[in-house]
């Protein structure tokens, strides 16, 4: 019998420091702001230090195998939820919203995120007690997964769907008025006495349906690096804790990472490739299977090539594109 990291204890300490993170940031996220530079790097290299120390844990307390197993997975959801970003981006954009809401809005999405990949996780862990069938299936799943990305990289970002056109959007729509302005933090206000949603409810419900789909594509990722459903857990949690402050970050380098999703498609065929493999070693135990090293360096080479391929990219666009405006 297969012996996991989480215990009962490890799980509710756990589960009541990520609650506690979350209320701090509704906390200081309570009066609307424009989040300053100064404050998003802050909180952001507060973020992406906590998983570092909680390897280090894993690591003395475990072993390295799983403390490699957890970076790896880390690595897996930090690169996916960069993403994530991109999409939050095209909602807030395409919904005007207020710079002072905005970090609002992405805690909303965090909290569904975190949600719907803690029941996918148990989804997960489920498919896999009842058989190793359901690391072909994960397979399968991040097989079409980096297809259907892949395409949309090809066409191109500009080819992204008006959010406003979202189903669950429109249905919000039809069930209920929504105010032409934003107010503040509000998300229903009583006008001429019946209740109506202000544009901020429909950005939230826009915004937890994307989570939907990324939560689709990312827990089989990570049960493709560790079958400890703990670690995916902690992996998927660490990398969405920090999105709101990363978001402030990146938010002028996310258009130029022209190259993201072709980096995504490939690292989710990639672990495709390795859960089908894994299967297969359970069926027929000649089949190789992918170390977590390996599977960690590659993922780390293929985010390492994609950026500086993105950049250079984006700076010989822009040159031309200055040369052109002095012509």
């Amino acid at each position: 019998m297969e012996v996991f990291v989480g215990s009962p204890g490890l799980w509710a300490i756990s589960i009541a420091v990520l609650v506690g993170l979350l209320v701090g940031d509704f906390v200081i996220t309570r009066k609307p702001h424009e989040v300053s530079m100064k404050e998003a790097v802050g909180w952001s290299v507060f973020y992406l230090a906590l998983p570092f120390v909680f390897a280090v844990y894993v690591w003395l307390a475990f072993s390295g195998a799983e403390a490699t197993e957890f970076v790896t997975g880390f690595v897996v959801e930090k690169s996916l939820s960069v993403d994530n970003l991109f999409v939050f981006m095209l909602i807030l954009t395409g919904f005007a919203v207020p710079a002072a809401v905005q970090q609002r809005v992405l805690l909303y999405g965090i909290v569904g995120a975190l949600v719907l990949r803690g029941i996918f996780i148990a989804l997960g862990a489920a498919m896999l007690k009842a058989g190793t069938w359901a690391f072909l299936v994960f397979g399968l799943i991040l097989f079409v997964s980096a297809v259907k990305i892949l395409l949309e990289a090809l066409k191109g970002h500009q080819d992204e769907k008006d959010p406003s056109e979202m189903r669950s959007v429109k249905l919000m729509r039809r069930i209920m008025p929504v105010t032409d302005d934003y107010r503040g933090t509000k998300m229903t206000v009583r006008e001429a006495g019946k209740r109506a949603l202000t544009p901020l409810a429909i950005v939230v419900v826009a915004v937890f349906a994307t989570d939907i789909v990324f939560a689709v594509d990312s827990v089989p990722a990570v049960y493709g690096i560790t079958e400890d459903p703990y670690l995916v857990f902690a992996t998927n949690a660490f990398a969405l804790l920090g999105l709101r402050a990363l978001y402030f970050v990146l938010q002028a380098v996310l258009a130029k990472l022209v190259y993201l999703n072709h980096g995504l498609a490939l690292i989710l065929a990639f672990i495709g490739v390795k859960l089908v493999l894994h299967w297969a070693h359970t069926v027929w135990p000649a089949v190789p299977t992918v170390p977590t090293p390996v599977s960690l360096l590659t993922i780390v080479v293929v985010l390492t090539v994609v950026t500086v391929l993105s950049l250079r990219v984006s700076r010989r666009r822009e040159e031309q594109e200055a040369a052109r405006s002095q012509a």
